[in-house]
């Protein structure tokens, strides 16, 4: 060993003036990793094992990866220099059992270091000397490559035209380049699980929109085929009545009644499947809605009975849209309003807040309140409270779906013989 007081001080400038060049070179390949979409990461690697290679002045630099499920190792990227022969054909699953010193010293985290070939010993054909003699190799030095604790192959030099010895700093310094290779590739693996994520996501995006139309298609054929016979049967028993009142006895006529009753309990169930299935397939037909007349207009459809008071803010937005789509919205929050109220005096008030991005609007009522556990599940397809006969169970899930369609959020508060508040947003750049 050289000792300290041995080398000069012009010596000494070379071995810092190089550890610098090393570390500015290190710093280059790094910036690039960072900045590199890795699009073409072989290419970012090649031109890293080229850069490296050429620094330490070796002849041939080159990733292998083990298999340890195999017990091989494979040759994957490789650089040489002007006049070097490529080996990376000849290198591929080479069994673990040829080179077990070299991965004795990988195994404890170490570089495996031949400073000359020509002095290891002759193992026979089989032997590491046999494996590199060969290939022209003098002097070698194979860093190990390790990912979250687990080794996973090695980044090697080659010295072919001359002997080579690397100092401390230098494996050192061809560490960090092994762990920044290995943090680029778990980048690029990340990167390609993400892409494969987000493919099979807009397949399953894809897959469930073909389901919900063919749902909805199917809604509205089988909603379509089942109003021709219902609207039927309460014709003919409607004739029947008329015709036979005279002699119909007490009991036929309250079971006759009971079928006009279900019938048209099941219309006003078809109506609302109806409803449901078409709000993602109407026509654009968007126009600017004045909410005032389209909530007043609602108010009087729905015929609000007499202990009714329902307060509309006055100066309620103007939306661009579809007038059918809040037509419903409204008209589904305020029936409901009206339904379930059990006081004398029913008091129902529908305005809104004008937020930064959205218009937050909110039909609030003194009714009979809703429990807290049932503030998701009311917005779900026949999802009932109570064992209305008039309710088909599809007005609040009507209503999510028209405001999900304009990308809104809608949500409720309440509390149990005091009233219910529900807020619903639309965007205001619709």
């Amino acid at each position: 060993m050289i000792r300290k007081k041995d080398i000069s001080q012009e010596e000494k400038d070379k071995i810092i003036d190089y550890q610098l060049r090393f570390q500015d070179v290190l710093i280059s390949i790094s910036t690039k990793y960072i900045n590199s979409d890795l699009s073409n990461i072989d290419e970012l690697i090649e031109n890293s094992l080229k850069t490296i290679g050429e620094f330490v002045e070796a002849d041939r630099s080159y990733i292998f990866s083990y298999n340890f499920t195999n017990n091989t190792t494979s040759n994957t990227y490789e650089w040489c220099a002007n006049g070097i022969g490529a080996e990376i054909e000849n290198l591929q699953n080479i069994p673990l059992d040829y080179i077990t010193q070299w991965l004795e010293a990988h195994r404890k985290g170490e570089a495996f270091y031949v400073e000359d070939v020509s002095l290891l010993p002759d193992d026979g054909e089989l032997g590491l000397r046999a494996i590199l003699e060969p290939q022209g190799i003098q002097s070698l030095i194979a860093i190990p490559k390790i990912k979250n604790g687990e080794l996973i192959g090695f980044i090697g030099f080659d010295s072919v035209r001359q002997l080579h010895k690397y100092s401390d700093n230098e494996k050192n310094i061809l560490f960090v380049f092994a762990n920044m290779l290995v943090n680029v590739m778990q980048r690029k693996e990340q990167e390609e699980l993400i892409k494969q994520q987000e493919e099979k996501k807009e397949e399953l995006l894809k897959y469930l929109s073909n389901q919900n139309e063919q749902l909805n298609d199917y809604a509205q054929m089988v909603s379509h085929d089942l109003k021709a016979p219902l609207i039927n049967i309460h014709t003919l028993v409607t004739w029947f009545l008329d015709d036979h009142k005279q002699i119909i006895n007490q009991k036929a006529l309250t079971t006759l009644h009971e079928v006009l009753f279900n019938v048209e309990k099941m219309d006003f169930l078809i109506k609302g499947i109806l409803e449901y299935s078409i709000v993602n397939k109407l026509e654009s037909n968007d126009k600017q809605i004045d909410l005032n007349e389209l909530v007043n207009a609602v108010i009087k459809l729905i015929l609000v009975p007499e202990n009714f008071t329902i307060k509309v803010q006055e100066n309620l937005p103007k939306l661009f849209g579809n007038t059918w789509r809040f037509n419903q919205i409204f008209q589904n929050l305020i029936q409901n309003a009206v339904k379930y109220n059990d006081k004398e005096q029913g008091i129902i008030e529908v305005g809104f807040f004008d937020e930064k991005s959205h218009f937050k609007f909110f039909v609030k009522d003194n009714g009979k309140g809703i429990g807290a556990e049932y503030f998701e599940k009311i917005f779900k397809v026949f999802t009932k409270l109570e064992n209305i006969d008039t309710s088909s169970g599809i007005g609040l899930s009507t209503v999510k779906k028209i405001v999900d369609f304009y990308n809104g959020e809608i949500w409720l508060e309440s509390e149990k013989k005091i009233g219910t508040t529900f807020y619903f947003t639309i965007p205001k750049n619709l």
